[in-house]
């Protein structure tokens, strides 16, 4: 893909993974549309991209706020090419005992619900226009439980399983769905997982963990005909391979 000029919406943009991405498809020439809860959270990022971001407050998990942030979003750059459903939060971190279902569902409305929001609010759109890229940030923890992440565990389970449908359905009309596993981040959730203490996760140091920008940079490459033979898979940063083929090794 050439990225002058192509419009990005990505959630979760305040922080972490999402912060990168928007500097590194901003970077690329594209227009970035930064979504998080509070618009507040997003300014200094906007302001530091420039011209080309555009800060939205959005709650992922109401799909009325996605649609209104979409709609806004193709007001402002005319047109929409690519999604990136990063928004997610892993807490509670609790055994499924003590859980409180309140919280419990919430990390569903978030990981899940918001992954097929973004994906309804979009489709319409992508499909009008003959095709764009929709990609979600996986996890490992979405093929295998962990003590204490169950919420988290099924709720990306949930989002992966979504990649997939979607791929099923839309593929022949130029959806192009892709899941990015990237593995530990040095982000602000494994700061949240080491205080946590619970299960092996825990236990790693924080140089065990990739820089933000190779997720967001492997996200940048999954939207170039090089990463078509992926589509409707997830593709996994731990492998050599792929961090070749991305440019980060």
């Amino acid at each position: 893909m050439e990225f002058k000029d192509k419009t990005v919406i990505i959630t979760g943009a305040s922080r972490g993974i999402g912060a990168e991405a928007a500097r590194i498809f901003a970077a690329a020439g594209a227009n970035v549309a930064l979504l998080a809860r509070s618009a507040d959270s997003l300014a200094s990022l906007a302001a530091e991209i420039g011209d080309r971001a555009l800060a939205l407050a959005c709650d992922v998990a109401d799909y009325a706020s996605v649609e209104a942030a979409v709609q806004k979003t193709v007001a402002r750059f005319g047109g929409l090419d690519v999604l990136i459903n990063n928004a997610g939060v892993l807490k509670p971190i609790a055994p499924l005992a003590e859980a409180d279902p309140a919280d419990w569902a919430k990390v569903i409305d978030i990981n899940t619900t918001g992954v097929f929001n973004g994906m309804r609010a979009v489709l319409p759109l992508m499909k009008q226009a003959g095709g764009g890229t929709i990609l979600t940030v996986s996890s490992g923890a979405a093929h295998n439980a962990l003590e204490g992440w169950s919420a988290y565990c099924t709720s990306k389970a949930g989002a992966a399983m979504l990649t997939t449908a979607l791929d099923l359905e839309e593929r022949n009309n130029g959806i192009r769905a892709m899941g990015l596993s990237p593995g530990t981040v040095a982000t602000q959730m494994q700061r949240d997982i080491k205080a946590s203490g619970v299960n092996p996760i825990s236990e790693l140091n924080w140089e065990d963990h990739i820089p933000a920008d190779w997720p967001a940079k492997t996200l940048l490459w999954m939207c170039t005909s090089d990463a078509d033979e992926y589509i409707g898979s997830e593709i996994k940063l731990r492998d050599e391979e792929i961090r070749k083929r991305a440019g980060l090794i």
